[in-house]
């Protein structure tokens, strides 16, 4: 039975990592076409992305956006699981469903939605436009982490500050923020790396004034394949990689994934 889970999980491995290994492969070509195997070695594509104007700032522009629309997910979802979590208010639940419904839509729908309100107030074709729509759609992800932060937090640890001649906005800002912090900063780890990957609700609402860095790769490849691609698809995996293993190392992936804590805690 051993024999038979290790071969099933050395599958699932290879299928996952085989397309990112042949990626990586590419990216070192030599040619300016992406052959595998690669005729030569060359980090000329990697260069590139820098050398080239439009490559460089179309990363420039998506790190902007990750960035700031990950802080303002961060901005929005804490105050909101804190008041769900902590005011225990009847509606509650539906609030709760309304602050994770734009992930649960097909992005295509949030990006119409998106696109219907930013031309309906005459502000289209704006960075901004990206910024706040992914900060919207991806505040799922920090209202997630506050919440299960909230809910594993030991409730005699503000009642006992209130005890002691605490006021609540001195509790909040001496017990419970610092306590929200790491998944604070899960939230926007996570919110950081689909937001520098997303490609609908920022075509749509860039309206082709803005080129970030999946619409710049979905453009070029309109004209062919070249290794420059391949060497941005390895940058992307290694940013995501790195950010979910320090996700993983020092916040919480296994509760924030949904598993049951008193099993995290038996495993302990």
């Amino acid at each position: 039975m051993n024999v038979v889970r290790r071969l099933l999980t050395a599958m699932v491995v290879v299928f996952l990592v085989a397309p990112l290994v042949v990626v990586a492969v590419v990216s070192i070509n030599r040619n300016r076409y992406m052959d595998f195997p690669p005729e030569g070695f060359s980090l000329h594509w990697y260069a590139q992305l820098w050398n080239d104007v439009g490559w460089r700032d179309a990363i420039t522009t998506s790190l902007l956006v990750a960035a700031t629309s990950a802080a303002l997910a961060v901005a929005i979802a804490t105050p909101m699981a804190y008041v769900l979590c902590a005011y225990h208010i009847r509606l509650a639940p539906l609030l709760y469903s309304l602050g994770i419904l734009p992930f649960m839509l097909p992005p295509v729908i949030s990006a119409l939605g998106a696109l219907v309100f930013w031309n309906s107030v005459g502000h289209s074709g704006r960075v901004e436009n990206i910024i706040v729509s992914h900060a919207i759609f991806f505040s799922t992800l920090p209202l997630i982490t506050v919440s299960l932060a909230m809910e594993a937090m030991d409730p005699s640890l503000p009642e006992a500050a209130q005890t002691l001649g605490a006021s609540p906005r001195t509790t909040f800002r001496t017990i419970t923020l610092p306590l929200l912090v790491p998944s604070m900063i899960s939230g926007y780890a996570a919110a950081f790396v689909l937001s520098l990957n997303e490609y609908i609700i920022a075509f749509m609402v860039s309206r082709f004034s803005v080129v970030t860095l999946p619409i710049k790769i979905v453009n070029d490849l309109r004209y062919g394949f070249t290794p420059t691609i391949a060497a941005v698809a390895v940058v992307f995996i290694a940013i995501a990689t790195t950010t979910f293993a320090l996700f993983a190392r020092f916040g919480n992936l296994l509760r924030f994934l949904g598993a049951d804590p008193a099993i995290l805690e038996r495993q302990r």
